[in-house]
């Protein structure tokens, strides 16, 4: 049997048993196979025909059949590779050997050497030589694609020289090179010159430093200089008055511009705070278990993610009544007063028709809305989403243990001992550093007052919107962490089964709360990017 490699990074390349396959001429041919090999699951063929075909050709189906051919000849020399339905195309990918797939699935545990193979085949550019600059939609994913796996090269050289046991010597190389990619990265900066002094190299750490607070300024990124030759400590997680260095040019330019934080006021008379940031089409975030528009907008814990939605959309977040920038002394905290809010605050910042992000509890606010307002919504995503609460469909022992834990809330949330409120965050991230951990703890005390978190955590324990799932008509996006302990995967895939033609996308992450950092996250918004790139409507996909 021979064995399939295809090689994504730099060139497209198709090698059987080690030996290069000649490739169909046809660009559209090869980023078809492309687009199948990095697809997590089937392709609806009019997709594919709008991806690459759209007003083209007069029998477009007919050209796909052709792609196809052309694409199984290459690669189903020893089975079936391609699996073609009447509706769907899939690329069947076991015991093929992918480079961005193995680069993407690296684990904790994974060796200097290893982390070192991928970072070296990550130099080369994701799929050289495929762009279609006449298909918006397919370049639209090809540039999310390269833009995830840009952001997983600076994750692991940030894990190679942070973590990993290397002599300064042969830190030095893959500092430089972590600062290369990711110019406005204090954290890089720093480790640049800390090793550069480790090594003696003081006039060298003196000019990296310059370089830096030039490259800043340059860029228009005010902030003073890390002090010289005293061992730089890591950098402070950022609050709400610090700057955010971020990673990338157009991320930094939008992150620089002032949030735009307005009121809408809700039929209550309760003021609603929401903020935009970023230009084009709108996102709308749901919020979840508590929100302070000021303070998670720095968060660095996921401020990255919410940056990266930034640069492609208007992102529209907004602050739940009782917490945040909102009125918090009110009388009515319920679900039916949470789905009020959403339809005062999209109603005040204009908006006509817009994806809707669900996160956690906030994915049941987005599907209620979505059945009372579908003409208003073009998309629903949904992340570590639940149709109902641990009191409605929680085992005994679950609703056992919530029960201890909002008891032990109520009592404790106001102390300054971090101890009861750390029983829900390491629910929510269990892959949380010690200080993301530590600021998501003040995070919370800020958010939302004592009172108030126990409203908020009984409202979520009795949601219930099984009965709307089959009357969701708008294009579904599920997606969830594999290893989420706060909400089982079983949960979100009952979830996403109920949704009439909902696709379903797991990731590899054991946080309920993604982390900016870690590779899951851009992953969730390559994702995002090509689902609402894909124009569809109704359930018909």
């Amino acid at each position: 049997m021979s064995h399939l490699a295809i090689a994504t990074l730099g060139i497209l390349s198709v090698f059987q048993s080690s030996d290069a396959v000649p490739l169909p001429p046809s660009r559209k041919t090869r980023a078809l196979l492309a687009y199948l090999v990095l697809a997590t699951r089937p392709q609806r063929r009019e997709h594919l025909i709008d991806l690459f075909w759209g007003d083209g050709p007069d029998d477009p189906r007919g050209a796909l059949r052709w792609s196809l051919s052309k694409i199984r000849a290459l690669i189903d020399t020893d089975r079936p590779r391609i699996i073609a339905h009447r509706e769907t195309v899939a690329f069947d990918g076991g015991e093929v050997a992918i480079d961005l797939h193995a680069a993407r699935q690296i684990g904790p545990d994974a060796s200097v050497d290893e982390i070192v193979t991928c970072l070296t085949a990550l130099r080369q550019p994701l799929l050289a030589g495929i762009d279609l600059p006449d298909n918006a939609a397919f370049q639209a994913w090809l540039v999310a694609e390269r833009e995830a796996t840009a952001r997983l090269r600076r994750t692991l050289l940030q894990r190679l020289v942070g973590e990993m046991p290397l002599t300064h010597e042969d830190r030095l190389p893959w500092c430089r090179e972590w600062c290369e990619v990711d110019p406005f990265n204090s954290e890089a900066a720093t480790r640049l010159q800390t090793t550069l002094r480790d090594l003696g190299r003081l006039a060298d750490a003196k000019l990296a430093e310059r370089d830096f607070a030039a490259a800043l300024r340059d860029a228009g990124l005010a902030r003073p200089p890390i002090s010289s030759f005293e061992r730089a400590p890591s950098p402070a997680p950022p609050t709400a008055s610090t700057p955010v260095l971020v990673s990338d040019a157009l991320t930094a330019r939008i992150v620089l511009q002032r949030q735009r934080i307005s009121f809408g006021t809700a039929d209550d008379g309760v003021r609603i705070a929401y903020a935009s940031v970023g230009e084009g089409p709108p996102l709308v975030k749901v919020p979840n278990w508590l929100n302070h528009l000021e303070l998670d907008w720095d968060a660095p814990v996921w401020a990255p993610l919410f940056h990266d939605l930034a640069c492609d959309h208007r992102f529209v977040r907004y602050d739940g009544r009782g917490n945040g920038m909102s009125d918090r002394d009110v009388a009515d905290i319920s679900f039916n007063a949470f789905v009020r809010d959403l339809e005062a605050v999209v109603d005040a910042a204009g908006l006509d028709r817009f994806p809707l992000l669900g996160i956690s509890q906030g994915s049941a606010i987005a599907i209620e809305y979505a059945t009372r307002h579908p003409e208003r919504v073009s998309h629903l995503i949904l992340w570590g989403g639940l149709a109902s609460g641990w009191r409605v469909t929680g085992t005994p022992d679950v609703r056992k243990e919530r029960e201890a834990i909002l008891t032990l809330v109520r009592q404790g949330w106001g102390r300054s001992d971090p101890a009861y409120r750390k029983l829900v965050t390491w629910k929510f991230m269990p892959g949380a550093s010690a200080e993301e951990l530590d600021w998501f703890d003040i995070f919370q005390r800020e958010a939302v007052s004592a009172e108030n978190a126990v409203r908020f955590a009984n409202v979520f324990a009795d949601i219930d919107v099984r009965h709307r799932l089959a009357g969701v008509t708008v294009p579904t996006l599920v997606m969830h962490g594999r290893g989420d302990r706060n909400v089982p995967l079983a949960v979100g895939s009952a979830l996403a089964a109920a949704i009439p033609g909902a696709e379903f996308v797991t990731l590899d992450t054991d946080n309920h709360m993604l982390l900016g950092r870690e590779p899951a996250s851009a992953t969730f918004v390559a994702h995002v990017r090509q689902f609402l790139a894909e124009e569809r409507g109704g359930i018909d996909r």
